[in-house]
């Protein structure tokens, strides 16, 4: 009881002097300020073949995509990493962000072949990695 009383005296005594204590970040506030997504980079369907090259960062542990603009639904992708010159699978990827490879390792050198015709329509995308 005795430290209770000493306890709450003294944070009274640090409010009177105008000290405060600032609150602890939160959960949220921390994965905003390293969210896999901030270093994603944006392409416009249509204009090359393949998208990339890219290195895969210790940001995200996949590799996502997402559609931002343009007047298509979604575009199908798939990954193709260097190593193999496989492309992985097709992933069919709307406004959404989207996995289109998982667990990446960082350092992997890869890209998004760009070989689906969208009929005239143009798409806007979001690659994060």
């Amino acid at each position: 009881m005795p430290h209770r009383f000493a306890r709450a005296s003294l944070v009274a005594l640090l409010v009177t002097l105008g000290f405060t204590v600032p609150a602890p970040a939160s959960a949220a506030t921390t994965a905003a300020a390293t969210s896999c997504y901030d270093g994603a980079v944006t392409v416009h369907y249509g204009e090359v073949r393949d998208f990339g090259p890219y290195r895969t960062t210790s940001r995200c542990t996949d590799i996502n995509m997402r559609v931002t603009g343009g007047d298509a639904d979604y575009v199908v992708a798939c990954v193709t990493f260097e190593k193999t010159g496989v492309c992985n699978y097709w992933t069919k990827v709307r406004r959404s962000w989207t996995t289109i490879a998982t667990d990446v390792l960082d350092g992997t050198r890869f890209t998004v072949p760009n070989g689906v015709d969208l009929e005239g329509s143009s798409a806007t995308i979001q690659i994060a990695f």
